[in-house]
């Protein structure tokens, strides 16, 4: 908390000269909102955080107790989540330096390293036992229909990287047709059958055109193309390179493989390979080398690409990790 001292009457009369120009600026009356503060309540913490209803917001489909772990930890993910989208648009729209680049990367990277760090509690923290009876309850839901995290996404680099075809040579190709090309559409198959799940289609019917609209508004200015921007006025630094690195590799193989070690935990019992909540066809979306997906491919060398997150992915499915 700051000092408590009471300020001058110059300090006083300095604010006071402050606070008029700002309301008259606005065509407000100071007088007004002075007299206001006289009947305004003191803020406590628990109304600031709406902390009474935040712990309201865990609401269990079964009497397994682990499954509020399950809960709250991907409500914490989307907090997180939320937190990088901040960073991403208000380096979209911000001043386009390197000093600022580096401002806004360092914090997603701290975001990006706590989500990493703390996936334990998912991989480690639940009870196997419980895990699979309670995860029954929850179908067709998946963290498949994140729509932060696929905003996160749209919003880092090029349609043409988010389709099934990154190599592909794209010229021509409307944001309509980009959209229905990208990876994550695929992801959500039965294993069976081969045809989309009901959770890729509920998401289609509530994200689609929210998706398509996104999409759309930063295809001109997403991270990678304002990142080429930088590059052409020779503004990238070897440290804002590391930290584009650190981002890409971050969020399209730790974050994934985190995913990929929880699911072998839970679903990969010999010689049964069991789908995950919402029957995504987890063994060949997860895994970052069958995805090869990049960011900011520029960054990386056609040896790093070709060998994306094999060896984290073989350690962990021989068991090891």
């Amino acid at each position: 908390m700051r000092p408590t001292t009471p300020a001058s009457p110059d300090r006083w009369k300095e604010l006071l000269d402050q606070l008029e120009h700002k309301y008259q600026a606005s065509g407000q009356d100071l007088n007004s909102y002075l007299e206001g503060l006289l009947y305004t309540e003191y803020l406590n913490y628990w109304d600031y955080v709406q902390l009474d209803t935040l712990l309201t917001l865990q609401v269990p489909r079964t009497a397994f107790p682990d499954e509020e772990i399950f809960i709250m930890y991907h409500q914490i993910t989307e907090l997180y989540f939320k937190l990088i989208l901040k960073e991403i648009k208000q380096l979209s729209a911000g001043e386009q330096t390197t000093a600022n680049w580096e401002k806004r990367i360092s914090r997603i990277n701290r975001y990006m390293e706590a989500l990493i760090k703390s996936f334990d509690v998912m991989v480690d923290g639940m009870d196997p036992e419980e895990f699979m009876k309670f995860r029954m309850a929850l179908l067709p839901a998946s963290g498949f229909q994140s729509v932060q995290f696929r905003i996160i996404e749209l919003l880092s680099t090029k349609l043409t990287q988010l389709s099934n075809d990154p190599d592909k040579d794209w010229t021509g190709a409307t944001v309509e047709d980009l959209v229905d090309q990208i990876y994550w559409q695929a992801g959500a198959t039965e294993l069976s059958s081969g045809k989309q799940t009901l959770t890729l289609k509920r998401f289609a019917e509530k994200y689609g055109r929210q998706m398509r609209t996104t999409a759309s508004d930063y295809q001109d200015t997403n991270l990678a193309t304002l990142l080429g921007r930088l590059q052409e006025t020779d503004q990238l630094t070897d440290n804002l390179r590391v930290m584009l690195r650190t981002f890409d590799a971050s969020f399209n193989i730790n974050w994934r493989l985190m995913h990929f070690k929880s699911a072998v935990r839970y679903l990969q019992k010999e010689p049964e390979v069991i789908a995950a909540t919402g029957g995504t066809n987890w063994q060949k979306y997860l895994p970052p080398r069958f995805q090869n997906r990049t960011f900011f491919p520029e960054l990386w060398t056609s040896e790093e690409r070709a060998n994306w997150g094999r060896a984290w992915f073989e350690e962990v499915l021989a068991g090891v990790a």
